[in-house]
């Protein structure tokens, strides 16, 4: 059930956006899980003006190939499972396409079962009426 966002340069090769969802979809299955076939994503390509960041933050230092990853999901996840999750997918993708581990930045925004809807207008896991 969870809704990837991916948001990254257009400086990178046709393919690697594809392949960041490939790597984020593992973790999820791996690490938090996420059943088979629930993979929903919108990946999408910006000139690279329009991915406003600061030089750096926190001590950690950006560059031009920064890629941002948000995920919507259901809530209750420990803190435990959250940080091993992150590990996951920074490490798949410094391992499989080479991103520096600086430029893996993540987000979860997480959300009670009932604000979803699947299709139909229907509400798939929310409470059953009656």
């Amino acid at each position: 059930m969870p809704l990837v966002r991916i948001d990254l340069s257009s400086q990178h090769a046709e393919g690697f956006a594809q392949q960041v969802g490939e790597v984020v979809y593992q973790a999820m299955r791996e690490h938090i899980n996420v059943p088979e076939d629930d993979k929903f994503q919108v990946i999408t390509r910006h000139d690279r003006a329009d991915l406003v960041t600061p030089k750096s933050y926190l001590g950690i230092e950006y560059s031009d190939g920064i890629i941002f990853i948000q995920i919507t999901l259901n809530e209750g996840r420990s803190t435990e499972l959250k940080k091993k999750f992150y590990r996951a997918i920074c490490d798949g993708l410094v391992e499989k396409l080479k991103v520096r581990p600086q430029d893996v930045w993540i987000n979860l925004v997480e959300v009670h079962k009932e604000n979803w809807s699947f299709g139909n207008g229907e509400m798939q896991y929310g409470p059953k009426p009656g």
